[in-house]
């Protein structure tokens, strides 16, 4: 199933898209990455998705990436009495230790670490944003606040603290197990979501080891201040345009998008742009011209893939926003304006040799015309740093480890097989050129390149290019 586009597709499974038929049309449309948001549904409604999946990469003879995305510590309010009340502007409004349902003047924040963090002049926002509330004093596990933008509000509605860092762990009780559940599935990738520092990402990883690659959800200010250091430390990034929006003001929200796409591209790092992509066809069967020129600005910024939550997931039209997103993509990348693009946004090589040579590779593709550049890779590192050189010509990526298969279904331009190993430099560029003419990158008389690692097996040892001669 070979896709004529370099950006990747996400797209969140959810009750409008958890049956074969459905999840079959979803790949068949253009899916690269299917994404099980453990915010919802069950452990068992989890299990039949990735089994139909899984059986999906059978039946089309390539992999398929799974990211299983964690709800994370989200901060909620406690309840009302009557389950409502309308806070007014310029009003007092405390949020307290008492049990006992609350009013219009406060109510009860079941999160002690939110006391130890918040100071006055702060803000906190209450249901994504609807309502603010400005800190004037935290003392006696009183916070007390005015009441700066009114509304209704309502039980359990979340809480965001875009001013301060909040002394809560990256995943909660329940993170930890759906966590274990999602690794015994298989899953490829775990999102840990309001990743606030790099801790959060090192907690995690003494938890997944290499068992599945560990995406950053960029949803909470404070991950921006140390942007660079979150983005080395990850295998891989989300703009999380929801909270991330509630948190900053929206004209800032553009800016922080890129910032994050320039540190992620600077490591190496796959980075899916998120949310509201095509909100509009959860509800109808065209998108906005909003909506269309949003996505197209990702693929142009050299995002590696644009993703759907409620559009797929709980959607009228599933299938045809998946088949929207693919065709914006192509036209996107059929633009002569998105190489000049593309090229104006290459980053300078690293000091190292993988990083010349795959800086290399990229001006022997263009030079020599090559049809398709072919990496052999063990643990996906060789595939993934020509990757981030953006060669004008398609990666075709060959592994004999299918969970590196699996991964490298997200990043940009690799079209990702199974392989076997090889042993010897002649043997690999004959697979190479096999695989070239079988997956339909070559034919009689083009040219590939080739790179890999030597010895073979090794991580981190990408110091071999070679250029083929399809015959």
């Amino acid at each position: 199933m070979r896709r004529n586009r370099k950006a990747k597709i996400v797209a969140t499974l959810g009750p409008a898209s958890g049956d074969l038929e459905t999840i079959t049309a979803l790949y068949e449309a253009g899916v690269d990455m299917f994404r099980f948001n453990f915010s919802h549904g069950s452990h068992e409604d989890h299990r039949a998705r990735h089994e139909i999946v899984r059986g999906l990469e059978k039946k089309y003879g390539a992999p398929i990436s799974i990211l299983a995305d964690l709800q994370g510590p989200k901060i909620r309010l406690g309840t009302f009495a009557g389950d409502s009340a309308v806070l007014k502007v310029g009003e007092q409004f405390v949020l307290d230790r008492d049990e006992t349902p609350g009013d219009a003047t406060r109510v009860y924040l079941p999160h002690p670490e939110l006391f130890a963090a918040v100071a006055a002049g702060q803000n906190l926002l209450l249901d994504d944003g609807k309502v603010r509330l400005n800190i004037v004093s935290n003392k006696d596990n009183r916070i007390v606040t005015t009441v700066a933008v009114g509304g209704k509000i309502s039980n359990r509605k979340g809480v965001n603290v875009p001013d301060a860092i909040l002394p809560i762990p990256a995943m909660t009780a329940k993170d930890l197990v759906d966590l274990e559940f999602a690794l015994s599935l298989g899953v490829d990738w775990v999102a840990l979501s309001f990743v606030q520092q790099v801790s959060d990402i090192t907690e995690a990883r003494a938890i997944i080891g290499d068992r599945a690659g560990i995406m950053s959800k960029i949803e909470k200010p404070a991950a921006m201040l140390d942007i660079d250091a979150i983005c080395n430390a990850s295998d891989s990034v989300m703009v999380a345009r929801g909270d991330l929006g509630v948190e900053l003001p929206a004209e800032q929200v553009p800016r922080a998008q890129k910032e994050i796409l320039k540190a992620s591209r600077k490591y190496g790092k796959p980075v899916i742009i998120a949310t509201q992509m095509l909100e509009s066809m959860t509800e109808s069967p065209v998108p906005t011209r909003a909506e269309t020129s949003d996505v197209a600005s990702a693929i142009y910024e050299g995002s590696d893939a644009v993703m759907l939550s409620a559009e797929s997931a709980s959607g009228k039209f599933p299938v045809k926003a998946v088949a929207m997103m693919d065709r914006i993509i192509k036209e996107v990348e059929a633009d002569p304006a998105y190489l000049c693009l593309i090229d104006a946004q290459q980053v300078p090589p690293l000091p190292t040799p993988e990083d010349a040579i795959c800086h290399a590779l990229r001006e022997v593709v263009k030079t020599v015309n090559a049809v398709a550049t072919v990496t052999y890779t063990n643990s996906g590192h060789t595939s993934m740093s020509v990757a981030r050189m953006r060669p004008t010509a398609p990666i075709l990526s060959i592994t004999p480890n299918v969970n590196t298969a699996r991964r490298l279904a997200l990043v940009w331009g690799i079209h990702s097989t199974i392989g076997k190993d090889v042993g010897s430099v002649d043997e690999m560029v004959a697979a190479a050129v096999a695989t070239a003419v079988r997956e339909g990158f070559a034919k009689t008389g083009e040219r590939v390149t080739v790179s890999a690692g030597l010895p073979f097996g090794e991580s981190g040892t990408t110091n071999l290019l070679h250029i083929a001669t399809v015959k």
